[in-house]
C-alpha cells in the first residue's frame, strides 16, 4: 500500500524534538539521547513506539509530574562486570543509554556485563539498547517491565506488562539479527496506535474480565487502565496455543526487571495509587553484553550468525509466500525505503506538533501545514 501521509524530514524532526524535550527541562545532551531513540523506532518502522508516543508518553508525562525532565542517576553498586543505577523516575532513555556505554566498556574488558536498573520510566524500543552492543561486534539482551497489561494463563486480570525480552546478534551483513518484541500479542503501543488511527484491534489479542474479546481500541485502553481487560500472552489465552509460552516469557522478564535492581513490579507499575492519583511508575530494566572475543571471536561469530540467517531466508518456502524474513531484516528494509524520505507523520501527530510548538513559541513550518 502507498504512503500517503506526508514525510518530515529526519533533521527537521530530530531538531523539533530536541527543542520541545529541551523546552519542557530535559538537559539538551539528554534530550538529544531521547530524540535520537524514539526516531530509531521510526526508522525501524516501529511506529508505535515513535514520534507517535512522543508527546502522550514522555512530553505529556513531565507536565503531569509522572516523569522528571532531569535525570540524577544512582550508582547503587558496582563491580567490574555488573552495574546498577537508580535512575529516581528521570528518563528512562538517558539512564538506559550512559547504562549500555558502562556496560559495552565491561564486556570488551571481561567478556561479559551485566546491570540493571529501578525507579525508572519508559525506556523507547528495547532493541535500541540492545543494537548498542551489537554495533560494538558484541551480543546485547535487555528487557522491561511495565504498566500492568497481560494476564497469566488460565486468569484475566492485568498482572504484567508487555514485557520485552529483546536480543541482538551482529552478522556479517548489513543488519544486525535483532529481536525485539512484547511477551503478549500485542503491546500497549500498538493499541495506541490502532486508537489514534480510528482502527480496531484485531480479535483474540485482548480479552475482559468476563473473559470475552474486546475489538474497540479506544474502550481497550481506558479497561486496561481500570484493570478490566488484559492483554493475552504469546499464544493466546489458555493453553490451546501453548499461550503458557508467553506467560512464562513475561515473567521471566518482570523478575530480572524487579529483583536484579531491587525494584517495583507488577500491580506498583500502574502509574497511579489505590485512589485513582498519578504516580511515578518506578520501571525496571535489565541488560546483558556478551563479547563474542571471549569465546571464539568476533569474526567468527558474525560469520556464523549470519550463514544461519542466510540459510533461514533460503529454505523452502511455504505455497504463495515468495520470501522469508530473520529478525531485523524488515526493519532494515524500513530504514532504506525512509532514509532519504523522513518520517510519516499521522494527522493526530501532526496536530500534538503544531500544539507543542505554538505552546513553546518554537520557530517551525511544518510540510503538513
Amino acid at each position: 500500500m502507498a504512503e500517503t501521509r506526508p514525510y518530515v524530514d529526519w533533521n527537521t524532526m530530530h531538531d523539533f524534538m530536541v527543542d520541545v524535550f529541551t523546552g519542557y527541562g530535559v538537559p539538551k545532551e539528554d534530550a538529544m539521547i531521547c530524540a535520537d531513540v524514539l526516531l530509531e523506532s521510526d526508522r525501524r518502522g516501529i511506529e508505535s513506539h515513535g514520534c507517535n508516543r512522543f508527546k502522550p508518553i514522555y512530553i505529556d508525562r513531565i507536565v503531569n509530574g509522572t516523569l522528571k525532565p532531569v535525570t540524577e542517576i544512582e550508582v547503587i553498586k558496582e563491580t567490574p562486570t555488573t552495574l546498577v543505577y537508580d535512575a529516581h523516575d528521570g528518563m528512562g532513555m538517558v539512564a538506559s543509554y550512559h547504562m549500555m556505554e558502562k556496560l559495552i566498556e565491561k564486556a570488551k574488558t571481561y567478556g561479559m556485563a551485566g546491570g540493571a536498573i529501578r525507579n525508572s520510566t519508559h525506556y523507547g524500543i528495547a532493541g535500541y539498547w540492545a543494537t548498542m552492543a551489537s554495533k560494538e561486534g558484541l551480543v546485547g539482551i535487555t528487557g522491561t517491565n511495565a504498566r500492568p497489561s497481560i494476564a497469566p494463563t488460565f486468569g484475566v486480570e492485568n498482572m504484567m506488562g508487555t514485557n520485552p525480552l529483546t536480543f541482538a546478534l551482529p552478522t556479517d551483513e548489513e543488519f544486525p539479527f535483532c529481536l525485539d518484541c512484547a511477551t503478549s500479542i500485542v503491546q500497549r503501543g500498538k493499541i495506541e496506535y490502532y486508537a489514534r488511527s480510528g482502527k480496531p484491534t484485531p480479535a483474540g489479542q485482548v480479552i475482559a474480565e468476563d473473559g470475552s474479546i474486546m475489538t474497540d481500541s479506544e474502550e481497550i485502553l481506558k479497561a486496561l487502565v481500570k484493570g478490566t481487560a488484559a492483554l493475552a500472552p504469546l499464544g493466546g489465552a489458555g493453553e490451546e496455543m501453548a499461550g503458557y509460552k508467553g506467560y512464562g516469557y513475561a515473567a521471566v522478564v518482570e523478575i530480572l526487571s524487579a529483583a536484579l535492581a531491587g525494584g517495583n513490579f507488577m500491580k506498583a507499575l500502574s502509574g497511579v495509587d489505590e485512589n485513582g492519583n498519578k504516580r511515578m511508575y518506578g520501571l525496571g530494566h535489565f541488560f546483558f553484553v556478551v563479547d563474542p572475543d571471549a569465546f571464539t571471536g568476533r569474526e567468527s561469530f558474525k560469520k556464523i550468525a549470519g550463514d544461519i540467517c542466510r540459510a533461514l531466508r533460503a529454505s523452502k518456502k511455504a505455497a504463495g509466500c515468495d520470501r522469508i524474513y530473520t529478525a531485523g531484516e524488515k526493519e532494515y528494509l524500513v530504514w532504506l525505503e525512509r532514509k532519504d524520505k523522513g518520517v510519516p507523520v499521522a494527522e493526530a501527530v501532526q496536530k500534538e506538533m503544531i500544539q507543542i510548538r505554538d505552546e513553546l513559541g518554537l520557530n517551525y513550518k511544518f510540510v503538513f501545514e
